[in-house]
Parts: structure tokens; C-alpha cells; sequence
């Protein structure tokens, strides 16, 4: 099930009232009705892999019970490497086989060899990279006597598969949701308003901006000879618009329902495309995987607090496994390889902590130097995505060379509509760069409130496309 469907628009009010119709009952009721419809969220795409889940949910639930009774600790590490080698194990089986199968391949042939091999045809399981981290992050966390381990099964599991966040995130700590479930939810309204205007904000971002901008992205990308050297520029910045709205529209949609069931969710996106560098850029990005890296993997290799060399080496390690764990092709790991060259310079002359408050913190507008930082981090990080959204580095680099290749001067092609929405996201990001989304105006005037709500809605109605999918379900 999505978000954007029409089975939605009946699943979450009549999931919500029944929901809170049982508060009344036990907490055990309640978390066990959580479970249920997490689950039948989760099977209405593909019922046979909630046996992969509930595997996962199991192994984790099991083990970190084992590691917190266990007093050796060789024994606790042990039980540690089992939890890695089984989470990590599903998701390379299901997410990389035919990728290193086709790589071994093509490295026999550099050889002279040619090797004969068997492709399995594996349906990648929609979440499996977001609820894998938040399972191992929990093992891990009880390892570390960060948390105790969880004595509830129903609990442990509707942590797990919390259907708002389930399939693509923002990937929750057990340290901040599973105690969540441990304790009896009651009724907020100025948290569901404040759910609700999130969700609509979400929708506004996805249906409408990223949708939108899908069109002419899409069809440059698929072929970029038909396009003049301006239109494929533009397709560039456009798909930069559509990952944000489809992708922070897909979070601010899971949070917001999550407030709707009493729960709190952790902010994964913080208006990125106002940030003045790449380090602040993720730490605006994404940031529950960018924190998750940082926790789990980062730190545990020195972090910063090693010599130059080793500095360099646990960046690039952190940005070639983000780039591996978005998708199994050369050129994510590109990707992060060109992101880790981005950041470098930063580190190497110690800039990478330099804006931590937001953008015109004090002001409205931002200064001349601000506003070019922010187009300068803009336009490159539109660079470097080319080889995200692109089939093979040869296409993304050919994509780039036509670019400045400065052929063809139509720009008839162009939606309007796509650059009418970028522009009104902007601006209400920028009013509101300072909260929780884009659409927290809770303090504003009613009129300017219910005044927002309704042109949203319209925006909606009028212009929003039918996709039937999110970018980051394939990751």
C-alpha cells in the first residue's frame, strides 16, 4: 500500500478511529491492533515477504535478549556478529546477488574469461534497507547498554513494522520509539492537527512538485539527444525537486500519521536546499540514515578524532556504503565517491562545522554571501545527482557533456507548472524554515491558516499527478 492511493484515503481514518476506540481497552490491545494493521499495510504489496520481516523482527528480538543475559563477553560480540551476518546476509542477498554476480562477470572478462553464471529473478522487498537499520541499530544499542532489551514481543514487532515508517523510512532508533509503545497512548488534538497539516504538506510535495517535475525529467533522462543543451539543464534541477518532494514528502507523510496515533517521529528532513555547504546539506538530507551512519559506522572508525589520513578514509567509507546502500549499481557508489570529493575540502580545513544554525537566523533574507553558497551547494549537489538518476556512469557522463555542449536553444518543452509549485515550495520552506515542516503555522492567524490549508488542497485537486509509486521504495 502507498500513501498516495486510493486504499489509503479508507485504510488510515478507519485504522485511526478503531485505533483510538481501543485506548480505552489494555496497552497490550492497542499495540497488538498496531501490529495488525502495520502487517496488512505492509502484505497489501506483497503478503508472502511478512514472513521476512517477522524473520528479521525475531532474530533481533531474540538475540539482543540473549546479549543483555549473557555475562562473557566474547559471548555478547559473538551474538553481536550473529544479528550483522543474519540482517546483513537477507538484505545483500535480496539487494546486491545479481549486482556482484554481474560485477564478477564482467571482472572475468577483463581476464579473457568468460564465466557462466545464474541471474536470480529477486523482487527486491519494499522498507527491507530502512527496517533492516532500524533492527540492527536496536541489537547494537542493547549491545552497547544504550537500552534494555524489550520484554514484549508485540511491542518489539509493531516497533518493527510501524506502518507510517515501514517502507522508506525516516529509520527510528529504538531508543526514541520503542518506549513509545511501552507506554499507554492517549488522545492529543493539537497533535493530530498538527499531523494532519504535515500529511497535507507531504502530499503537496509529492503528488503535486515531484510528480509534476517526474514528466520532464523522465523523458530528458530517457533521452537527452532530444533535448537542447537548457532543457536538459533544467531536467537536472527538476529531478532534484522531484527526489526532495517525492522523498521528504513521503516522511512528512509518516510523521504526520504517526501523530495521528499518538507517536513521535524523528525530523528527516530540515530544508536541505537552503544549506551553505555539503555539510550542512546532510545534515539536512535524510538525516535519520545520515545519523545512523554517523552512530553505527563513522564514529566506531574514529570519526574525526584520528589523523588526516584515517580522517579521509572514514569519509569516503561513509560515503561509498550510503552510495551501496541506495541501490545496487556502480553508480551510487559514483555518487558517493563524488559527494565524498565534495566534502573533503571542508574537513581537510576544518569547515565542516561551520553552519549549524539555520540560514538568516536573525533576519528574513539571507546576506549576498549566504544566497551564494546556497546556489553554489545547489547547483553542484544537481551535478553530482546526475549520476544518481542516471542508468550507467557512461550515460550520466554523456548526459553532463551535452550539457555544456551549449546545442539547441528550444525551450518550448518546458512545464510551467512544475516551476509555478518549485516556486511556491520555496517560498513557504523559506517562511517556515525555522520548524518542523513546511506547513507548521500553528501560531498564524485563522484565516491565513485555513487560507494555506485550502490552496494547498486546490493545488492538489488541480495539479496533482497519479503516481502509483515513491522513489526511495526501490531502495
Amino acid at each position: 500500500m502507498i500513501f498516495n492511493s486510493v486504499i489509503f484515503l479508507f485504510f488510515l481514518p478507519i485504522s485511526f478511529f478503531i485505533y483510538w476506540l481501543l485506548s480505552k481497552k489494555s496497552l497490550k490491545i492497542q499495540n497488538t491492533y498496531l501490529l495488525f494493521i502495520s502487517y496488512f499495510f505492509y502484505g497489501c504489496w506483497d503478503w508472502r515477504f511478512l514472513f521476512l520481516i517477522a524473520a528479521s523482527s525475531l532474530i533481533d528480538f531474540t538475540i539482543a535478549k540473549k546479549i543483555k543475559a549473557s555475562s562473557n563477553k566474547n559471548a555478547k560480540k559473538a551474538l553481536l556478529g550473529v544479528s550483522l551476518a543474519m540482517n546483513l546476509g537477507l538484505l545483500g542477498f535480496f539487494k546486491y546477488f545479481n549486482f556482484f554476480a554481474d560485477s564478477l562477470v564482467d571482472l572475468f572478462s577483463v581476464f579473457g574469461f568468460q564465466a557462466d553464471y545464474i541471474t536470480l529473478h529477486i523482487i527486491l522487498p519494499v522498507g527491507i534497507s530502512f527496517y533492516t537499520f532500524q533492527t540492527l541499530s536496536y541489537t547494537i544499542d542493547v549491545y552497547r547498554d544504550k537500552i534494555e532489551p524489550s520484554n514484549s514481543i508485540v511491542q518489539f514487532f509493531a516497533y518493527v513494522s510501524f506502518f507510517p515508517q515501514l517502507v522508506a523510512g525516516p529509520i527510528e532508533r529504538a531508543t526514541n520509539l520503542l518506549p513509545q509503545f511501552q507506554k499507554k497512548r492517549v488522545f492529543s488534538y493539537d497533535k493530530a492537527a498538527d499531523g494532519m497539516r504535515q500529511m497535507l504538506w507531504g502530499f503537496f510535495k509529492k503528488v503535486v512538485v515531484a510528480d509534476s517535475c517526474a514528466v520532464f525529467v523522465d523523458r530528458a533522462f530517457n533521452d537527452p539527444a532530444a533535448s537542447s543543451s537548457g532543457e536538459l539543464f533544467v531536467a537536472m534541477v527538476f529531478f532534484a525537486f522531484q527526489l526532495y518532494g517525492d522523498f521528504s514528502g513521503y516522511s512528512d507523510i509518516a510523521i504526520g500519521s504517526a501523530r495521528l496515533f499518538g507517536f513521535d517521529l524523528k525530523q528527516n528532513f530540515a530544508f536541505p536546499y537552503f544549506a551553505r555547504d555539503i555539510a550542512e546539506f546532510y545534515r539536512r538530507w535524510h538525516m535519520s540514515l545520515t545519523n545512523w551512519f554517523k552512530d553505527y559506522v563513522y564514529f566506531p572508525l574514529g570519526g574525526s578524532r584520528v589523523g588526516v589520513n584515517l580522517k579521509l578514509r572514514n569519509v569516503f567509507i561513509i560515503y561509498l556504503i550510503s552510495g551501496f546502500w541506495h541501490g545496487a549499481n556502480w553508480t551510487f557508489i559514483f555518487w558517493g565517491f563524488l559527494n565524498a570529493l565534495y566534502y573533503v575540502p571542508l574537513m581537510l580545513f576544518k569547515r565542516n562545522r561551520r553552519n549549524l544554525e539555520v540560514v538568516a537566523f536573525n533576519g528574513f533574507l539571507p546576506s549576498f554571501r549566504e544566497f551564494y553558497a546556497i546556489l553554489e551547494t545547489f547547483i553542484v549537489t544537481c551535478f553530482i545527482r546526475v549520476f544518481f538518476r542516471a542508468n550507467t556512469i557512461e550515460d550520466a557522463f554523456l548526459y553532463i557533456k551535452r550539457i555544456f555542449s551549449f546545442q539547441g536553444n528550444t525551450w518550448g518543452n518546458l512545464d510551467k507548472v512544475a516551476i509555478a509549485v518549485i516556486i511556491v515550495l520555496l517560498v513557504v520552506e523559506w517562511i517556515n524554515r525555522k520548524e518542523q515542516h513546511g506547513l507548521a503555522i500553528a501560531n498564524r492567524p485563522v484565516y491565513v491558516r485555513w487560507g494555506m490549508y485550502m490552496t494547498i488542497f486546490i493545488c492538489i485537486l488541480l495539479f496533482g499527478k497519479a503516481s502509483d509509486s515513491f522513489i526511495y521504495f526501490q531502495f
